[in-house]
């Protein structure tokens, strides 16, 4: 299966970005060998719902500066943050969230990255 070039990059550049924040446990999964509909996610936890919205702004405005800009998603909330890049979804979340939706554990056949 080929890797998008732009896909990949984009990833990497996301994890940098939340690397600068000191978001945890960083992980990429990529979903297209286990997926119709998703190429892949990026996975982080924040400390707080206050170190959630600081991921959140940081990327959107790194992103922003290049000319990338989320699609517009439903159902935010203070426990899980979703930025949708297209073929790159990110998901920011507190850890209690991350361990209740599990989102690792239901995409486990995917290849991380």
């Amino acid at each position: 299966m080929v890797k998008t070039l732009e896909a990949v990059e984009l990833v990497a550049r996301i994890k940098d970005l939340l690397g600068e924040k000191k978001a945890e446990n960083v992980v990429a999964l990529d979903l297209r060998a286990v997926s119709d509909s998703l190429d892949y996610f990026v996975l982080a936890s924040a400390t707080s719902t206050p170190h959630l919205q600081a991921l959140e702004r940081h990327v959107e405005e790194k992103l922003g500066e290049a000319g990338l800009r989320p699609r517009p998603t439903e159902g935010q909330s203070p426990r899980w943050v979703v930025l949708d890049y297209g073929e790159v979804v990110v998901h920011l979340m507190t850890p209690e969230a991350r361990e209740y939706y599990d989102l690792e554990g239901f995409w486990a056949d995917a290849e991380r990255i």
